[in-house]
């Protein structure tokens, strides 16, 4: 069963231009195409992404946030007791009063110490701002880099300024080594995302978002690396990540309690993320992947249906996340 869904997967009708096949993406006169094996790499490379992660945060972040004013609260751990620590997990954190009642009759004690136990086991359930302000720093490193890696990598090719160049010679185009590990850092950087999804600050407004988010990242990133969709692969990733820096550099000022810093920086992640994601994504990415393939082939492959619907459910999220934005903004504007 396995091997026939493997080769219903590698079919080259899904992947490829017709009168392709696999055989034609063998390396051969200084022509590198990518290989889908390279993306098993990724894994380990999440992990190492997570062991530069823990350095940065102990070494980096902690000394910064101190300067910043941030203090590291330790919070008083409620006594061990299994009774309440089952009906905290498994019942409810936030017990009635004739529920604290029973609980205090049944672990004869009384019922403040009930009541005191629940609010400090509550309290090691929210994260402390040291701990936001360390996972704020480890983003807004790894999208600052990126940003201007992605940019050094693509000022000087042509298709970072003629978006028809992303079709040229398609599917026959090489993998600079530039691009290579452009995409093992972003893959395995949202690798690292997931693997850290149960420990890190859950986000109550959006945290479903970011899970579809990730793995639709994820997916995309390495479906066009298998079909050598790179070129553009590589402008999706860099639209992407000029925003976010602004978006994490404003929370960790704010977790300092700089609050002119901050506004200043939300509102330049507010035009930044509408520039690159409601204008450029939709009128210049997109175009690019929907309408402009169409003069190179009138028969579009299973591919094209699959990359652009990945696509358009991240232009969904960017829809949704714009309208958070335009609310948190309007509430900026007009309550100050």
């Amino acid at each position: 069963i396995l091997r026939t869904l493997n080769s219903w997967f590698w079919w080259e009708n899904i992947w490829m231009p017709i009168n392709c096949t696999w055989a034609d993406f063998v390396d051969r006169d200084g022509l590198v195409f990518p290989k889908p094996q390279q993306l098993y790499a990724t894994i380990p490379y999440a992990f190492v992404l997570l062991i530069i992660r823990f350095f940065s945060e102990r070494y980096i972040a902690i000394p910064l946030a101190k300067a910043l004013g941030i203090k590291n609260v330790r919070r008083v751990k409620p006594q061990p007791n299994p009774v309440l620590e089952s009906y905290f997990r498994e019942c409810s954190k936030h017990p009635s009063q004739s529920e604290i009642q029973g609980l205090a009759k049944k672990c004869n004690c009384t019922v403040r110490l009930v009541e005191k136990w629940f609010r400090r086991r509550r309290n090691l359930e929210i994260p402390t701002v040291l701990r936001k302000f360390q996972e704020a720093f480890w983003r807004f490193s790894f999208y600052l880099t990126s940003s201007i890696v992605g940019f050094i990598f693509l000022y000087d090719k042509p298709w970072f300024y003629d978006i028809w160049q992303t079709w040229v010679d398609y599917p026959f185009q090489s993998v600079l080594p530039s691009q290579y590990w452009y995409y093992m850092a972003e893959i395995s950087f949202y690798w690292s995302l997931l693997f850290t999804l149960g420990i890190d600050n859950k986000r109550k407004a959006d945290f479903l978002a970011h899970v579809v988010h990730h793995f639709a990242a994820i997916g995309l990133m390495s479906c066009s690396w298998c079909g050598n969709y790179v070129r553009i692969g590589t402008l999706v990733m860099f639209v992407h990540d000029t925003a976010d820096f602004w978006l994490e550099a404003a929370k960790m000022f704010n977790y300092g309690r700089w609050e002119k810093t901050c506004n200043m920086l939300f509102i330049l992640f507010a035009i930044a993320f509408f520039i690159t994601r409601i204008i450029l994504f939709p009128f210049w990415i997109l175009r690019a992947t929907m309408y402009l393939p169409t003069y190179y082939s009138t028969t579009p492959v299973i591919a094209y249906f699959l990359f652009n619907g990945l696509l358009l459910i991240l232009q969904g999220l960017h829809l949704y996340w714009g309208y958070l934005i335009f609310k948190i903004l309007k509430r900026f504007i007009f309550l100050k």
